[in-house]
């Protein structure tokens, strides 16, 4: 692009000061240039990506005024059968039609169907490949298969019938079950129906499951967690009609609110942890467990209703027996348990100004294998999750809270209950020689111990998002794990400063970028099983956006406030992203849709360079003081040609010196001596002057301002504000945020006026690391050497010995990895 000339109102002149850079090819954006086309679409409105407001949903964001909604309600009963690790249940379902829609059929979903021989997740199961392009295959993978062969997983549903007992005509599809009504279900009214069903309980470590059990080899006994074990209603809604896309893995769900009663028959030496609240507890508790029960809730530090000694007494002693476990929910949409004669169990009261359960009693499960780090951090994490969810959104909803190991790494939510990893490696009796005496026979790491308390506070925050606020993810998964990835963020800043959470970045918005330059990476809007990346897609991109836009776009006062609102409104409801968008927007009076398109929209990410800095002064036109200005300036900045430095150096008398009847008028005056001519222009030009202009003049060159135009270069074409800070010649320094809509006229190219007191000395684009900018090479003026480290290598040029190969002494037991890689060797 050109350079454009500058117009300056009237006659007043600029001059250049310190040219610090002017390079060619860079614009100034004037008030009368046309936007570019690139800015144009960055700025415009989202419009037909936008749900039309209707009845159901408002145009400010808001459930509408016809809003509705179905409810399932469910009676269940189960019964664990630990010998052959399977689960015998059967559910009456009282099912109500909101919608304004007649029902001729019904669907349910199953998704333990998805581990079926032949479910679209296994037949699309795909083979890997190592870095070299070669075929590969890991054990994990092999024992997925074996296990496989060795189970028929899946649903066997024995029974479906109405309330009166008479069967119903029903077709299975994958993870799905329809069901077809003799009469359709018309708005208003219920369908009940009875259905029976088992399956054998998956083993998670061998099926990647988000329920199944663990087998503890050395003690040769199990804990169970079953979570999507029951048939569940379809969420039926008014965006989609029927939720039933297949579910093939990762996006989860939506569904209806109910309430749950709930039998679970168990080995009587179990403990069982589960959604709602223990409604028979003097049938299945001891009178010591009952009356720690009741301290915990009012403790305000963990108190044990099982000790370590307990659950280890326990776990050696078989009980031949069962006992059940009742348990009532109400208003939920989902129900999970877990239940094991390993667990130890604490708990502690969590206490909140408002809400329906002013006192919610928070608890952990956990076996030995978690000691000590489930103990001292569990409970703990859980009552800080809702103390600072609750400040983001509304009070904890329910009358429980609950935390359950269940694996070594990750975690899964439902309501009033989640399941969660990370444990203490113990140290190997090899390792026991070099460590002191007291050395203790577990350990973790700072990572260990932070993700834990991370992955309890992801899990614990989902049951706001999305187990209250009920989105959909099986279509929009950042709107379930992107928000609460966002809001688990603060809660871990809340827990301690520099929280381990992005290994070796100190913060979200500087993890994200690699991905944000990903050639693999896909809009935030994509559909969850479309997503290559998943994690950084659906979490960690959303989860910095939010950060960006509350920390640099909106401001935390404004943030925060709307967000409120946004969950409020839609506590218990089912909101869109549509509703996200149109509430934030709703509640803080900021146009955000060249935000919402940038970040959820696009593949663009940040990087901005400032490119030139140019400084002024504003000219008096006064000739006797701006000559004397353009002398000093031609001085300061131009240099003398060389050879003439060196004739002098050398002594070399020029003509004119050592012949003084040369010298004439020229050599007493130059370019920079004022004439009476410019002293008449001038004189003439301040009596052509408005006497506004006048004062304008004289008040800009009397105060001395600084003029800079700065041009900024948005590279990674996302747009964003410009957060900057401006250091000046005396040492002082000061921050200034540039809004986004800067990028109007261009969204490429964008030159910022800044009038200013005193002298740069530079300016640096996101000091503070707050807009996910990927290149901060680019982002001072003048620019900046980055400091690292560099280390030595050594080559390596060790051959294979097959000599020695072959004598090395053969160990009693092979030492390869569960999870190692095979190489898959081709047959000549």
């Amino acid at each position: 692009m050109a350079r454009r000339s500058m117009r300056v109102h009237s006659a007043v002149r600029v001059f250049t000061l310190a040219a610090v850079i002017a390079l060619p090819g860079l614009a100034w954006a004037t008030d009368t240039e046309k936007p570019s086309a690139g800015s144009a679409d960055a700025f415009r409105q989202l419009g037909h990506q936008l749900r039309d407001p209707n009845l159901y949903r408002n145009a400010a964001g808001a459930p509408g005024h016809a809003y509705w909604q179905q409810r399932a309600d469910y009676r269940i009963r189960a019964t664990l059968d630990e010998k052959s690790r399977r689960v015998n249940a059967t559910a009456t379902i009282v099912y109500t039609n909101n919608s304004p829609d007649t029902l001729p059929f019904l669907w349910m979903q199953l998704d333990q169907n998805r581990f079926r021989d032949d479910s679209i997740e296994n037949l699309t199961w795909t083979g890997d490949k190592a870095d070299d392009g070669g075929d590969r295959l890991s054990f994990s993978v092999m024992r997925r298969q074996h296990s496989r062969q060795d189970h028929d997983y899946g649903y066997h549903i024995t029974a479906v019938a109405d309330g009166r007992g008479n069967a119903l005509p029903h077709t299975i599809v994958g993870t799905m079950m329809r069901i077809d009504l003799p009469t359709p279900l018309q708005p208003g009214r219920k369908q009940t129906l009875d259905i029976a069903w088992d399956f054998d309980v998956l083993h998670r470590d061998a099926m990647f499951s988000r329920g199944g059990y663990e087998w503890f080899e050395d003690s040769d006994t199990y804990t169970y967690f079953l979570a999507q074990w029951f048939p569940r209603m379809v969420a039926y809604t008014d965006y989609t009609g029927w939720q039933h896309k297949q579910f093939i893995g990762r996006g989860e769900f939506t569904l209806e609110f109910g309430d749950y009663e709930v039998e679970l028959t168990v080995p009587a030496d179990h403990i069982v942890a589960a959604t709602g609240e223990l409604s028979n507890p003097k049938q299945v508790l001891s009178a010591t467990q009952l009356k720690r029960l009741q301290q915990a809730r009012s403790a305000d530090r963990p108190v044990f209703i099982v000790t370590p000694d307990e659950a280890r007494e326990n776990e050696g002693n078989r009980d031949e027996g069962v006992r059940t476990w009742r348990f009532k929910a109400q208003n939920v949409r989902d129900f999970a348990w877990s239940s094991s004669r390993k667990f130890i169990w604490d708990a502690m009261v969590h206490r909140q100004p408002e809400g329906e359960h002013r006192e919610v009693l928070a608890m952990s499960f956990y076996p030995n294998e978690a000691e000590p780090i489930w103990s001292k951090y569990s409970t703990h994490a859980v009552v800080h999750t809702m103390e600072v969810y609750s400040r983001f959104s509304f009070p904890y909803p329910y009358p429980t809270a609950q935390s359950v190991n269940t694996w070594k790494g990750g975690g899964m939510e439902y309501p009033m209950i989640t399941f969660n990893g990370y444990r203490p490696e113990p140290v190997k009796e090899a390792e026991k020689e070099s460590l002191e005496e007291n050395a203790p026979d577990r350990t973790y790491s700072r990572r260990t111990k932070h993700a834990l308390i991370g992955v309890i506070i992801h899990e614990i925050g989902h049951i706001y998002f999305p187990m209250t606020v009920n989105s959909d993810e099986r279509r929009w998964t950042w709107m379930d794990e992107g928000i609460n990835s966002f809001l688990e963020h603060i809660a871990e800043l809340e827990w301690e400063e520099n929280f381990h959470a992005y290994r070796d970045q100190p913060s979200i918005l500087d993890a994200i970028g690699r991905y944000m330059m990903s050639p693999n990476q896909v809009p935030v809007m994509t559909h969850s099983d479309s997503i290559l990346q998943f994690g950084p897609n659906a979490y960690t991109k959303p989860a910095a956006a939010l950060v960006v836009l509350r920390e640099t776009v909106m401001g935390r006062e404004l943030f925060d406030f709307a967000f409120r609102e946004y969950a409020r409104r839609w506590r218990f409801k089912r909101p869109t992203p549509t509703d996200f968008f149109r509430t934030m927007e709703d509640a803080s009076a900021m146009d955000l849709d060249w935000f919402w398109r940038g970040w959820f929209y696009s593949t663009a990410h940040v990087d901005v360079a400032i490119e030139a800095v140019r400084e002024y002064r504003i000219s008096s036109q006064d000739p006797d003081i701006e000559m004397a200005e353009k002398r000093r300036l031609s001085a300061e900045l131009q240099r003398e040609p060389i050879e003439q430095v060196r004739n002098r150096e050398e002594q070399r008398e020029t003509r004119v010196q050592r012949m003084p009847e040369l010298r004439d008028f020229y050599n007493e005056n130059n370019q920079f001596t004022p004439s009476n001519k410019q002293r008449n222009e001038y004189e003439s030009f301040l009596e052509g002057l408005e006497p506004w202009e006048k004062s304008t003049l004289e008040r800009a060159v009397s105060a001395g301002e600084y003029i800079y135009f700065v041009d900024f270069h948005n590279v990674g074409g996302l747009l964003t504000p410009l957060p900057l800070r401006l250091e000046f010649e005396d040492s002082t320094s000061e921050q200034m945020m540039v809004p986004a809509e800067i990028w109007r006229r261009d969204a490429r190219t964008v030159t910022k006026l800044l009038v200013l007191p005193k002298k740069l000395r530079s300016i640096e684009f996101d000091p503070r690391h707050q807009t996910a900018d990927v290149d901060r090479s680019n982002n001072h003026y003048p620019q900046k050497m980055l400091p690292s480290r560099l280390e030595l290598f050594k080559r390596d040029n060790k051959q294979r010995d097959l000599m020695k190969e072959m004598f090395t002494r053969l160990k009693s037991k092979g030492s390869s990895g569960e999870g190692a890689d095979v190489p898959l060797e081709p047959v000549d």
